[in-house]
């Protein structure tokens, strides 16, 4: 994957990252399940890994956890944030890892382990790249903030906090930058090249709880279409009841700019993505989940509970269901598409937690992407860099009431099994690409003026 020649100094940086994974920063919706204590420890290696950042850039506590850091620029006239957060989804116990989720193991040219990928490969790459410029003696020439919030894989309010901080203090950025594409191959069926995806609006992440109740009771005499039998019924009238496809914007412009490079029978199709949208939106559906998700709002559904025991009749069974709202529709639509779908008065939809889709950030014949596009032909020539829109949840979705450039790109060789390694098992990150990440932050920043 790689093509960066581990050094003395690219081996320092991922020694890093494998401390900050040993730390278990693990969110937890329940505050009584959050161990404090591993947030303060992530805090204090943070301190003692970079001294000069601290030592040279103005902290702000966020939250409980969360930090806002200053960078004063030769200028304060187009503030630049850099995004990343600080914790980690919690590890099934009953997948099996190749070598444990908090060891922070070195093997086969990765670091394995929770959170090399999300999303603290980006946490450090960010933090050694302003380290090595500080020993330098490097002024950015416009002012650089980062931004790391500590909660939010429970859509903590952390990020809010720190964009309501800046809002306070006048600053309107001109560009943002947080997680959520990636150097990405095997991607698209057909293209070879790795392709430098760039989130330019994100999906909003939804979810509701249906719920159907009744009298319960023993499970020697069971009754027709009783709680569980309605939410199973509802479960498969969802999965029968897909959202219409099409193609936004940014998706049309991801196919445009990935033609040159596709098998030359696909060229004619995504070279016209825009004339033969229902087409190409027909050809994604049929592609597989990945590429599927590219052309609809999603509907998966999460949890189930029902009776506490085999002999007993649920009085209540729940389902929870998580919608990924793709830009241009809404919450609202959302919820009417559902119980239209479901078509069962008895089977209750509500609303656990919502957020509509991000509005689409400025791309087209705009200088702040072009830059973005600029690092990366630097970096990682062989990519091809395009738009699109993410199909995940950022905490970068609370700095578009402050900025209309707001990018989500991770400068990380990811293949497709890494990406499949987030939030799931083996999550892992290459030693060289990792370097190539660090490379890409630094240049990023000695590219703003």
């Amino acid at each position: 994957m790689g093509h960066v020649t581990d050094s003395g100094a690219d081996l320092g940086a991922i020694s890093k990252l494998q401390r900050l994974v040993r730390i278990p920063t693990v969110s937890h919706r329940d505050a009584d399940l959050i161990d404090s204590e591993a947030f303060h420890r992530q805090t204090e290696a943070l301190a003692e890994l970079f001294p000069l950042l601290h030592a040279h850039l103005e902290l702000t506590r966020v939250g409980d956890h969360g930090l806002l850091l200053h960078w004063r620029g030769a200028s304060a006239e187009r503030p630049v944030v850099l995004m990343a957060h600080l914790d980690v989804v919690p590890v099934d116990e009953d997948a099996t890892w190749t070598h444990p989720a908090f060891d922070g193991v070195v093997a086969d040219g990765f670091l394995w382990g929770r959170g090399t990928l999300d999303d603290k490969g980006c946490v450090v790459g960010i933090c050694e790249a302003v380290e090595q410029l500080l020993a330098r003696g490097f002024t950015p020439a416009q002012d650089v903030w980062l931004s790391f919030g500590a909660n939010e894989e429970v859509f903590g309010t952390d990020a809010q906090d720190a964009a309501a901080v800046l809002r306070e203090r006048g600053v309107r950025p001109w560009l943002v930058l947080d997680e959520g594409g990636a150097v990405a191959h095997d991607a698209f069926p057909g293209v070879t090249r790795p392709v430098a995806v760039v989130g330019v609006a994100e999906k909003g992440s939804t979810s509701f709880e249906l719920r159907a109740e009744g009298r319960g009771g023993h499970a020697s005499m069971p009754a027709k279409m009783g709680p569980t039998a309605r939410i199973a019924r509802a479960v498969m009238r969802l999965e029968k009841s897909p959202f219409p496809a099409r193609l936004p914007a940014p998706t049309i412009e991801l196919f445009a700019r990935l033609a040159p490079h596709a098998p030359a029978a696909l060229r004619p199709l995504m070279a016209n993505a825009a004339r033969l949208a229902p087409l190409l939106t027909r050809a994604l559906v049929a592609a597989g989940a990945e590429p599927a998700a590219l052309a609809r709002t999603t509907v998966a559904v999460t949890t189930l509970s029902g009776s506490p025991a085999l002999n007993v009749i649920a009085s209540t069974a729940k389902a929870g269901v998580n919608v990924r709202i793709m830009p241009g529709d809404t919450v609202a639509g959302v919820r009417e598409h559902l119980t239209k779908a479901i078509h069962d008065d008895h089977v209750h939809l509500d609303l656990a937690e919502s957020a509509e889709p991000s509005p689409i950030s400025l791309y087209e014949d705009e200088p702040a992407f072009a830059l973005v596009e600029r690092v990366v032909a630097e970096v990682y020539p062989d990519a091809v860099t395009a738009p699109y829109v993410l199909m995940g949840a950022t905490d970068s979705r609370f700095f578009t009431e402050i900025c209309e450039r707001v990018y989500r790109f991770a400068p990380f060789r990811m293949s497709k099994a890494q990406r499949e390694s987030i939030h799931s098992f083996d999550e892992r990150i290459g030693v060289a690409d990792f370097a190539e990440g660090v490379r890409w932050y630094e240049r990023f920043i000695e590219s703003l003026d």
